[in-house]
């Protein structure tokens, strides 16, 4: 028996007075008891989609113009709104990307759990309690009558996640929508989540819609698959048919844009690689699958570019009536390394390992406790500001979120142009204007998006742009910190593809911070594992990845999810 199943749904919103198809005529059977995954792009139709389920679709812009929801044989679409107060939170229930942005701040986990059990439930407020704790504890979360009193902010992402599987679980839904639930965690957390949610799907015996852009995530948790592009679906069947032979080519373009813990592609494919291609039988030519020798043998005689040497990077911790120190919070723990020009080093970590405290602290963005940045022969350890600031130029950084990197109030040509004035780079404001419509092209935009916003853009086409921005001062060693952990796997193939060429083209040299390992070996020349502000283990992607040392980089490895190994020609 089905628990959903949605019948020719149409979804459209309405934008500058212009009509929106964010949903087009789309059809899906959630069985009870089984986990559908519903995969596609940003844009692609899927959160439209969960968000129809819920009843929560922002009015008036929004309006299902066709089809139906139907609940256990009944048509939600036609409930009152009372009769979706009663399922929504209760029966149906939703856990979405950023748990940070869904539990309010101001009032503590349990209370959270509790207004769910009081709204739903016949309990009282002890029992209620007594019933947040068990759920708590179910969940995984230590201490969970001490940790009932807790905010938001006391606990880690990992931890803010499953208070909100606990709020989620809390009437025994029939149906839990999880939307991207995996998507900003850490490898190992994520792997614990995914395990967590099967477990709790076989123990309360409810259905599961698992929304993501990742193939090889869904893979670990799902029984069935349907693929979302442009609001249709493409493609569906169980998953190990759709993994094993997919049909349509985007459906193949994302399974290939994936990197792999196999030989890696000199490029990686993108999904419009195969859509450009009507025949769905195309595979890419030869050339496109060529494999990328591990390092360049001629860089591994360039010179040095940077010399870290012992470097620790201490917080202080304050405590009693007067906040005195009482401790040190080791953030970076006496690191060594070197960077030889034009490779680049991946710095792999669980959060709150060190890696961005790292890199801030190589950039002196933070000043190091101890220890010595030496690029090109100068120690950059306790220059002051004003002394670091010609060398800003070519020392440069790339954040993970782009729209929090932009200025909204500033055109990109602004953006662009503000290091170029800052460092008196071009005679004036014409030749600026043309040094930044190039650079719009050299990352794969348009000079006429010089005048536009950033609200204009996509998130890929943000990260392009502050890009842009950093290549504007011709820098040579850039860290890239996450910055392609938040975007789509296709997006994310085209920009990794896009940092390869400058790369190779401006002879770059860059730290790559990531937590995800897939991408971290195939983008690396060496990589890093840090853990607890050390680097544990380093070596070649290889090596790491064939016989790591360290039990905590097995750790890591094998919480990769692994998908299922598909045999499409690439």
């Amino acid at each position: 028996m089905s628990v959903i199943e949605i019948k020719n749904l149409s979804v459209d919103f309405t934008v500058d007075g212009k009509p929106v198809h964010a949903v087009k005529n789309s059809s899906l059977t959630i069985k009870e008891g089984e986990t559908f995954g519903l995969v596609g792009e940003s844009g692609s139709g899927k959160s439209v989609t969960s968000l129809a389920i819920m009843g929560l679709l922002p009015k008036p812009q929004a309006k299902i113009s066709s089809g139906e929801i139907l609940y256990k044989g009944k048509n939600i679409l036609n409930f009152s709104k009372k009769e979706m107060t009663q399922i929504r939170g209760n029966k149906i229930t939703m856990i979405f990307q950023e748990p940070m942005t869904s539990l309010n701040p101001v009032f503590k986990i349990g209370n959270q759990i509790t207004e769910t059990i009081l709204l739903h439930q016949e309990a009282s407020k002890a029992e209620a309690k007594e019933r947040a704790i068990q759920l708590l504890d179910e969940v995984g979360i230590p201490d969970p009558a001490r940790k009932f009193d807790d905010y938001p902010h006391q606990l880690s992402g990992g931890q803010r996640q499953r208070v909100m599987i606990a709020i989620a679980l809390a009437c025994e839904p029939d149906l839990m929508i999880c939307d991207e639930p995996t998507t900003a965690l850490d490898v190992t957390i994520q792997k614990q989540v995914l395990e967590l949610l099967v477990n709790l799907k076989k123990h309360h015996k409810m259905s599961i819609l698992f929304i993501s852009h990742d193939l090889s995530v869904v893979a670990e948790i799902a029984d069935h698959v349907a693929v979302m592009n442009q609001g249709v679906i493409v493609e569906q069947g169980t998953t190990e048919d759709l993994f094993l032979n997919p049909k349509h080519p985007y459906t193949k373009g994302l399974l290939a844009c994936r990197p792999s813990l196999g030989d890696n592609p000199k490029r990686l494919p993108t999904v419009q690689d195969f859509l450009s291609k009507d025949d769905a039988n195309f595979s890419l030519p030869k050339e496109k699958v060529e494999i990328k020798v591990e390092k360049d043998i001629s860089k591994n005689n360039n010179p040095v570019l940077l010399e870290v040497k012992n470097v620790k990077k201490y917080f202080e911790i304050k405590g009693g009536l007067f906040g005195r120190t009482v401790d040190h919070f080791k953030a970076v723990d006496d690191v060594s390394f070197t960077l030889k020009k034009g490779m680049t080093l991946g710095l792999v970590g669980e959060s709150g390992s060190g890696k961005t405290t790292l890199g801030r602290t190589i950039l002196h963005l933070t000043e190091p406790t101890s220890g010595q940045i030496i690029y090109r022969g100068q120690d950059l350890s306790h220059l002051s500001a004003k002394e670091m600031r010609p060398l800003r130029q070519k020392l440069q950084i790339i954040f993970q979120d782009p729209y929090s990197s932009l200025n909204p109030r500033m055109t990109v040509g602004e953006i662009i142009t503000e290091p170029l004035n800052i460092h008196h780079i071009g005679k004036d404001k014409k030749e600026r204007k043309e040094i930044a419509c190039e650079l719009l092209k050299k990352v794969g935009l348009l000079p006429e998006h010089y005048s536009r916003y950033p609200h204009e853009f996509s998130g890929g086409q943000r990260q392009r742009i502050c890009i842009a921005r950093t290549l504007t001062v011709k820098p040579e060693f850039i860290i890239c910190d996450e910055s392609v952990s938040a975007l789509d796997v296709s997006i994310q193939a085209q920009v990794l593809n896009l940092l390869q060429d400058l790369q190779e083209e401006f002879d770059l040299t860059y730290i790559f911070i990531s937590h995800d390992l897939n991408v971290v070996k195939y983008f690396s020349d060496q990589i890093a594992v840090m853990k607890e502000g050390k680097i544990v283990e380093m070596s070649s992607p290889s090596e790491i990845y064939k016989n790591p040392k360290m039990d905590y980089t097995r750790k890591l490895i094998d919480s990769i999810p692994k998908g299922i190994s598909n045999e499409v020609t690439y």
